[in-house]
């Protein structure tokens, strides 16, 4: 397998760990068919609600590419589409009637929830450490 290194902040580094072995996973699900425009999974396979998912991911990437100042990371929300199917998600798992692609797709926003919060707390630290003029 080949392997790919890039250069992050070291604080990030460190909020990231926990989810160091789930990179490749995420990578090739979700980040490999925006940038390489390959079609994403057939439908019909158990996990084509990381379609759904993908579309979440792909908010949160377009913002992040947007370079945002630390107050638009702050006051950023996912569409109400994906809050929808999170919602949709979260009543289903107290129902305890989700299946395994479910299950994996509810992970996953999990994931991507403490990402945006870790950014959300890095931003608002800047915000309130930067010198005051």
């Amino acid at each position: 397998m080949a392997q790919i290194t890039i250069d992050i902040p070291d604080d990030l580094a460190q909020q990231l760990a926990p989810f160091q072995n789930q990179f490749s996973s995420l990578f090739t699900q979700l980040i490999a068919p925006t940038l390489l425009g390959q079609p994403t999974q057939n439908p019909s396979t158990p996990d084509h609600n990381l379609i759904s998912t993908s579309g979440t991911y792909q908010e949160i990437l377009d913002f992040l590419i947007s370079r945002p100042t630390s107050e638009q990371i702050i006051h950023f929300k996912v569409s109400n589409a994906s809050q929808n199917r999170l919602q949709t998600l979260l009543q289903e798992n107290r129902e305890a009637s989700l299946t395994a692609a479910e299950i994996a797709e509810l992970d996953l926003y999990e994931q991507l929830d403490t990402l945006i919060a870790f950014l959300k707390i890095r931003a608002y630290t800047t915000l309130n450490t930067a010198p005051k003029n």
